[in-house]
């Protein structure tokens, strides 16, 4: 086991745990067919990695050539850029139907993500990053046998073990947060526009 750099340490802190706790509740088995959304972010770059050593096929969807090559090199097998209407038809053509789907953006990628579930799927929503959730509802999922994935608020216990795990897969190397992006704390306001305007990868750190 190796030592972590502290900047790493701290790109793990919130999103390593959510991970961790995503790819937990999916019970990912070798074989599965996942979807990452957003798996150029902090949590669908560590997302893809978990997925990829779990033995799955991951398809990646993420805005931009840049962030697609990223997820590319952590493991992911399929790149998809969803800002392309037809990008449902090519994870289609690629991998016929999906058994999990990490949905981090929500809107309307959600809901055509949702769409790609073959029966047996599950689903889970962590994040909006187009500003809505999927609104995918309990009876739509019936209907087509795929369950909805919720996830509750963690014991303080169980935070600090999520986070352990985390921390301990990356001291080993099976884990590497991505830090996309550096600012001075004085460029706070410029972190968060960047944000913002989606331009950046992975984690954006704040440097004291």
């Amino acid at each position: 086991m190796q030592a972590l750099e502290l900047d790493a340490a701290v790109a793990l802190l919130a999103d390593g745990r959510t991970a961790t706790m995503l790819a937990r509740a999916a019970s990912l088995r070798g074989g599965d067919r996942v979807l990452v959304e957003a798996a150029a972010g902090g949590v669908g770059s560590l997302l893809v990695q978990v997925a990829a050593a779990a033995g799955a096929t991951v398809v990646a969807a993420a805005g931009g050539e840049r962030k697609l090559a990223l997820a590319g090199d952590l493991g992911a097998e399929v790149l998809v850029d969803y800002r392309d209407p037809e990008w449902p038809v090519r994870v289609r053509e690629a991998v016929g139907g999906l058994d999990v789907v990490f949905d981090g953006v929500g809107g309307e990628v959600g809901r055509a993500a949702f769409g790609l579930l073959d029966r047996g799927g599950r689903m889970l929503s962590y994040g909006l990053a187009s500003g809505a959730w999927a609104g995918v509802s309990e009876d739509e999922a019936a209907e087509r046998g795929v369950t909805l994935i919720g996830l509750r608020r963690p014991a303080p216990d169980e935070l600090r073990e999520l986070t352990e795990s985390a921390l301990a897969e990356a001291a080993a190397g099976r884990l590497r947060p991505v830090i996309g992006q550096r600012f001075a704390l004085d460029r706070a306001a410029a972190a968060h526009a960047a944000i913002e305007s989606r331009a950046t990868v992975g984690k954006t750190l704040l440097v004291v």
